[in-house]
């Protein structure tokens, strides 16, 4: 449990991104401590304004599928305490998984027997049904797929913006351009955030710095399994593909999904060559490799252009999952960050929850599956949860 200090800030966070905001949000809600948040560059600029914005509950891991759950019941009471219903909307056009080969169907069968019981409004469909619903889609080589209709997506930077008026609001000093150059850490302990501005004392530090966590946590002397990893995605001309709106369509085992954005589509493909790094930029031959899939799985799609692209980065861990909760190895320095591509949709219920735990010393979610300790000793395996 958090105490309040005598001068300086009590708890500062590192990342001005969507899971910083919600933390700093949450947190300020509860209790009148002093906070500041800071970021190196302006708000939501780097990965979370970069987000396809997805919010799915069709997850494989318990856990996971009840921070969507929260998440969602968050963002719905958030569009009406933060202003009014149309500061963001929430398109639940539903998410469709489409499945080809006869063992990762059993796979997927057996998530949805998972997600049922936890709730979640998921259906199996066959070949046949997902044809005569979405018929643009070629079907004959599927073995089937899933369907959640309160799944759907957002504008990611609208939902940062909203946190981070409510920041204000509460009096969060958030700095922005204000790179963290060294954490001050004595006896095993956090005393001090060091910027170009000056000396920033607190008795916790949160570490949401996303992509650059592991930079963040290597100024505290601390070895972060993190690892930033690119993601292209690229939006067509103007072009219709029949019966609106659409959900937002994954072909799991080609690792292509799109969407509808504005009258054109959002198209991604997640490159399993794809080395870690701080890259930025698009490449054409992952544009040529995603039109050959795309064609395949949508032949109209031939008849698009393409008119912009871009590229964001994933904090990724080796299990794909995120780090929660606070690093043994320091005193009063926490990390919510690593979600491999599920940072967006997760970060309300993640800010909500790690407050709790801040202030009260307790929360009733389960964040075993999310402590750094399960990479101490362990050879975790990759996740399969996947993005978007």
């Amino acid at each position: 449990m958090i105490r309040k200090q005598d001068e300086g800030f009590d708890i500062i966070i590192i990342g001005g991104g969507i899971v910083g905001l919600s933390l700093a949000y949450y947190l300020a809600s509860k209790s009148d401590l002093r906070l500041a948040l800071l970021e190196k560059d302006l708000l939501a600029q780097a990965s979370t304004g970069l987000s396809v914005g997805g919010i799915r509950q069709q997850f494989s891991h318990p856990a996971n599928i009840r921070l969507s759950q929260h998440s969602l019941h968050l963002l719905d009471i958030l569009r009406y305490q933060l202003g009014n219903q149309e500061s963001f909307l929430i398109h639940q056009v539903g998410y469709l998984f489409l499945v080809q080969s006869d063992n990762v169907w059993s796979t997927f069968l057996e998530n949805v027997a998972l997600q049922q019981n936890l709730q979640v409004p998921v259906e199996v469909l066959s070949p046949a049904q997902i044809k005569k619903q979405w018929p643009f889609l070629r079907t004959d080589d599927l073995a089937g797929g899933t369907f959640c209709s309160a799944d759907g997506y957002t504008d990611p930077y609208q939902v940062a913006m909203v946190y981070a008026r409510g920041c204000r609001q509460q009096k969060v000093v958030i700095l922005e351009q204000t790179p963290v150059e060294k954490i001050e850490v004595e006896a095993q302990r956090v005393q001090a955030v060091i910027t170009p501005q000056g000396r920033l004392s607190a008795s916790l530090v949160i570490n949401a710095a996303g992509a650059w966590a592991g930079e963040v946590a290597a100024l505290a002397g601390i070895k972060l399994p993190i690892t930033p990893l690119r993601r292209q995605v690229f939006v067509t001309h103007p072009f219709r593909l029949g019966q609106q709106p659409l959900p937002l369509i994954i072909d799991f085992e080609n690792h292509f999904y799109f969407r509808e954005e504005g009258l054109g589509y959002l198209l991604g493909l997640s490159d399993p060559a794809e080395s870690p790094g701080f890259k930025s930029g698009i490449e054409l031959s992952l544009l040529e490799r995603l039109t050959e899939i795309a064609t395949h799985r949508v032949p109209t799609l031939a008849q698009a252009s393409i008119a912009r692209g871009w590229s964001g980065l994933y904090a990724m861990t080796p299990d794909e999952n995120p780090i929660l909760g606070p690093l043994p190895e320091v005193e009063g320095f926490w990390v919510a960050s690593g979600f491999s591509g599920h940072g967006f949709q997760h970060a309300p219920a993640v800010g909500d929850i790690l407050s709790d735990l801040i202030l009260y010393g307790e929360t009733n979610f389960d964040l075993g599956p999310y402590r750094y300790q399960r990479f101490q000793n362990s050879t975790s395996s990759k996740g399969e949860e996947r993005t978007v």
